[in-house]
Order: C-alpha cells, then structure tokens, then sequence
C-alpha cells in the first residue's frame, strides 16, 4: 500500500511539472517577450507614487497602458506584501516559477534580493534604490534624487518670494529613514537655502509608507503654525500631506505641498484649474524598468549598478501647475543646466550638508 502511495505522488508530481513545462513552452511558442513580476511593499501600484513609476515602465515595455493592461497576469503581474517577513518568501516563490525577470522597489528589500540572489544564480533579478548587492544576476538603479529635490526646493523657495514672503518656513515628511530618503530631503534643504539662507526648516519621519493619516496630522499642524510648503519623500504616506494642503487651499489658506517620484499634480486638484500640489520631484523609476527588460529582451543583462541623474533623464520636476511664475520656472531651468555642467553640486549626505553649514542641526534624516 505505502509502495502504491509514493508511486502516486510521484505520477503528480511528475504530470506537474510536465504541465508547468507545457505552460512555459505554450507562452513562448506564442510570445517571445520576456516575462516579468514586480513586486512592492504593501502601499502596491496605487501608492500614485514611487511603485506606481515602475509599473508605468512596465506596461509601457508590452506597449499598453496602466487603464489597459492586457498582459497582465501573463507576461507581467505584481505581487505586494504586506509585511517585510513576506519579501523572502515571495521571492522564492516567484524565482521558483521561473520568470524572465523579478524586479522589487525600494531599499527595504535589499537583505532578501542579496540572499535569493544567492540561492537562484541563474535567476535575473533587478532593484531600485539599492547600490550594495553586489551580484553578477543583479541589476541595482539608484537615482541622484537630491538634484530634483534641489529643483523642487528652489520652486517652492522663489514661489514664496513672489508672494512677498520675507521668513518662510518650509517642512519635510519622510518615510523610512534612509540614506535614500535623506538625498530627498538635503537636496530640497540646499534649493531653498539657496534663496533663503537662513530659512527654518522642520522635519518629520512616519517611519511608514502606507499612513497618510501620520502625515496629514502633521501637515495640519505645520500649516497652521506657519509653514509654507511640504515637500513629503514618503510613498503613500505623502498623500496625507497633498489631502491636508487641498483642504487649506481650498479655505483660503496660502500653503503648498510638493509632490514626490510621479507628478502629483492631480492629486492636488480641489477647484478647476487650481491644484495644492505646487510641482513634484519627477524620479523616472519608470526608466529603470524599461531599461532591465530591453536588456532582457536583447540578451544584455547583466549585473551591476546604473546611476540616473539630472544628466540621464534620472529625475527632473513638475511644471503642470500654473502657478508656478514664468520667472521661477526659468531661474530653476538655470539652475538645472547648472548642475548639468557641474557648476552646481548638490550634496546628497546629512554629512556634507551639515559640514558645509547648510543643513540644521537634529534633524531626523540618517546616512546609513
């Protein structure tokens, strides 16, 4: 009986896999574009943010779009987890499936893609704002965020030098703290003290992506004790800081919130034609997405760092809203060719920022 047992098992076993292989051999006979899954945080693809990018580029790559994903589901899917013990696990999973490529977002997954990296050697992975993996099936994309958060410091510092403002105070909601939320916030530090030197700034981390209910209470706070603009690096979480800013605007109240990774511009939106998100630090994670599956496509992959800056199309800012003056859009287009050129260097650590006396001193923002 125990014989008859294990020889079943091994008949299911055996028409399983021939039927996973048949699945396999069935999508290539009749598409040879690679197959890809994108896998995120729990704030997912409608964080209207930073995941939301990367699945832009992904649906642009099979020519579709975010409305009108066809493929999904075969050539492409996202998985989102909703907590960080799910991330190995997934990953496993999905590399035990086989795809062409696994891309995951942000620098909270980098302990699980460096050791699945490991135990999957023939498995292409990539990941996005991460620099130290280190491995040769690892593609990693970071970008030069503190060159658009620079732009969008200077947008929100000359703007409320139009409005005749002499000692503005400005804030900054960051997610989890990191060295890449810190290159957020240093950047929008030196593009408003650019303007202002001696401007106040505040800082707040929700240690979360996924709670705008942290950032709205502090936005309402800010703003009702002064504070101009907000600029949130914090994914989902920002959202709570553009509801608070529509709710000001929208009563009269002559306050600002930047937008962060996507053009939140709409998000703003509380009146036609008026919108409270001010512009938005543009980083074209999009890009890297397309740039792994071209190189998939083309049989070029390979492991290893790419750096996206100003210089790349990396990152940039958002010109959507009309209030922004025609005087402050070509003083930061200035300022942009010259941090092209190099005249201009904006410095992404706390570390620098502090020893160049720019940035204040206790604020939340760490390097490491």
């Amino acid at each position: 009986m125990k014989k008859i047992s294990v020889l079943l098992l091994a008949a299911a076993l055996t028409a399983g896999l021939a039927s996973c292989a048949k699945k396999e051999a069935n999508k290539k006979a009749s598409d040879s574009r690679p197959t890809i899954r994108l896998v995120t945080d729990a704030t997912g693809i409608d964080d209207k943010s930073f995941n939301a990018a990367a699945w832009r580029g992904i649906v642009e790559f099979y020519g579709e779009s975010v409305e009108n994903a066809k493929s999904r589901g075969s050539l492409y899917d996202v998985v989102t987890c909703q907590t960080q013990d799910q991330y190995l696990p997934t990953l496993k999973q999905l590399s035990d499936e086989g795809y062409d490529l696994i891309c995951a977002t942000g620098f909270t997954f980098s302990d699980a893609i460096t050791e699945i990296a490991d135990e999957y050697p023939e498995q292409k992975y990539m990941i996005v704002d991460v620099d130290w993996v280190g491995r040769p099936n690892v593609k990693e994309f970071v970008f030069h965020e503190e060159e658009g958060s620079y732009l969008v410091g200077l947008a929100a510092a000359y703007q409320a030098q139009a409005d005749g403002i002499s000692n503005p105070k400005f804030g900054f909601i960051g997610g989890v703290p990191g060295s890449t939320i810190t290159k957020f916030e240093m950047g929008y530090i030196q593009g408003l003290r650019a303007v202002y030197p001696n401007a106040e700034i505040f800082d707040y981390y929700a240690n979360d992506w996924g709670k705008p209910e942290l950032a709205k209470t502090q936005a309402k706070n800010w703003f009702n004790n002064g504070i101009y603009a907000i600029f949130s690096a914090a994914g989902g979480t920002g959202n709570g800081t553009i509801a608070q800013a529509k709710e000001m605007q929208y009563a009269g109240n002559n306050v600002w919130a930047i937008g962060v990774d996507s053009d939140q511009y709409a998000d703003g939106v509380y009146a036609e034609g008026k919108s409270a998100v001010l512009t938005s630090m543009i980083k074209r994670v999009e890009t890297s997405t397309l740039i792994a599956l071209n190189e998939i496509a083309g049989g070029t992959f390979k492991g290893g760092v790419v750096n996206l800056a100003l210089k790349d199309d990396g990152v940039d800012y958002s010109k959507a809203n009309k209030a922004l003056g025609i005087k402050v859009i070509d003083a930061i287009e200035a300022a942009k060719k010259d941090i092209v050129s190099g005249k201009v260097k904006v410095l992404p650590t706390y570390k620098e920022a502090l020893a160049a006396g720019i940035a204040p001193e206790g604020l939340g923002a760490i390097d490491d």
